[in-house]
């Protein structure tokens, strides 16, 4: 092993095997404005690995995380249908785990307050822990009790000391975000009530390989996890996983459920064997079960070449709704500039005026399609497909179409 090679993110083992390697690109999430298009812009490699000791498949963190997360252009209640899910969580939460005035729910990258407020709501007390000061502000604005720090053992121990020992932590869609998963993990012991439970939701490795979900890959998302993988972590860390769920989130996530390890209260849930017993069948605890991943990458990237090319020949247009960080992943891949989709659209503010990284593509609100009337509308975030045909509808009245490119490419007619 050479001095040069990089070390797993958990085991600290060296990585010499390749997962897919998507070349260099721009953070997917660093939106350029008007004057930055005069400027270059820095590009990093983008090469996921798998550890062969502890099987984390991995990206190496090439930037570090206070360049991405510190002014960050993602807020979650743009999304109506993750509101829904934020909401359905709080409620059955306090159910399950009889949460009143005088719990605390604590939440690790809380952004702008999406879930805590539904606790506010029931009369429940929070603190959210966002790194994002612009997106913590909003937070805060909105009622919801908010700490700008990134969160680690430190930040634990200092929260602790201030008394605010939680009954529940979540941690949603962070656990893959940061660069040291120990000091990160190591931090939900130390702040966790000795009863208390602590929820991670995470796109699930195993739809990732089945679904070519490769777009999901970027440097902002250091790991992709395994129910296998995240049970090692947290065990290290003297937590154990006591139930799991399966989720249609992010094309398909898991919602781990972790105490103490010598917790009495939290018996082993239904979902965990049935988890564990899809991942053995996978064979997720084998190496050679991560091969053969690229070739399958390649197939999207030329198929989705081969439509833009061919729908400009024959004088189509195609716009892209959803400036997604998968979306950008997605576009610089394959190398699509703004000759071959001339403009996005997005319902975020934060984006709007602003221009897609790497591919430089001018970013619009909503209503930009209606006045443009592309032949095509590509969705960029598949995940949210389904809302965003209804929300665009109209697409039809002009004989419109959407198209999506993962798992393969698929021309969808408008909902009637």
């Amino acid at each position: 092993m050479s001095a040069d090679t990089p070390l797993c993110h958990f085991c600290g083992a060296g990585l010499t095997d390749t997962f897919v390697d998507l070349g260099r690109m721009a953070l997917a999430n660093s939106y350029r404005s008007e004057a930055d298009l005069a400027k270059p812009e820095p590009e990093y490699p983008l090469h996921a690995r798998v550890c062969r000791s502890c099987l984390l498949v991995q990206v190496e963190s090439v930037v570090p995380a206070e360049e991405i997360f510190s002014d960050y252009a993602y807020f979650s209640s743009y999304s109506e249908s993750w509101v829904a899910h934020a909401r359905a969580y709080a409620q059955t939460t306090a159910r399950r785990f009889n949460l009143g005035p005088e719990s605390l729910v604590a939440e690790v990258a809380s952004n702008d307050g999406y879930l805590l407020k539904h606790f506010v709501d029931a009369g429940i007390p929070v603190l959210g822990i966002e790194p994002a000061a612009n997106v913590a502000k909003v937070a805060e604005e909105s009622g919801v009790r908010t700490e700008v720090a990134f969160f680690n053992r430190d930040t634990a121990r200092r929260l602790k000391e201030q008394e605010y020992a939680a009954d529940l932590m979540a941690a949603n869609n962070v656990l893959a975000h940061v660069p040291d998963l120990n000091v990160f993990v190591g931090g939900f012991p130390i702040l966790l009530k000795p009863e208390g439970v602590v929820t991670f939701e995470f796109p699930h490795l195993l739809n990732l390989i089945n679904e070519v979900q490769f777009d999901t890959i970027y440097h902002e998302h250091y790991s992709y996890l395994s129910l296998l993988v995240v049970e090692k972590i947290l065990a290290a860390h003297g937590m154990r996983v006591f139930d799991v769920e399966e989720l249609p989130t992010h094309g398909g996530s898991l919602r781990v459920y972790a105490c103490h390890n010598d917790s009495e209260t939290h018996r082993d849930g239904p979902g965990l064997a049935a988890v564990r017993a899809k991942e053995s069948a996978a064979a997720l605890d084998r190496l050679d079960s991560y091969a053969g991943f690229e070739p399958r990458v390649i197939a999207v990237r030329e198929a989705l070449l081969e439509f833009l090319r061919t729908s400009k020949a024959a004088g189509k247009t195609v716009a892209a709704y959803g400036a997604a960080a998968k979306g950008n992943t997605l576009l610089n891949y394959c190398g699509v500039k703004a000759d071959l989709i001339p403009l996005v659209v997005d319902r975020s503010l934060a984006k709007q005026g602003r221009y897609l990284p790497g591919s430089r593509i001018p970013i619009f609100g909503p209503e930009k399609i209606a006045e443009a009337k592309p032949d095509y509308v590509l969705i960029l975030p598949w995940n949210l497909r389904d809302e965003i045909m209804a929300e665009m509808a109209h697409v039809a009245s002009w004989g419109g179409k959407f198209v999506t490119a993962i798992p393969d490419l698929r021309i969808l007619d408008a909902p009637a």
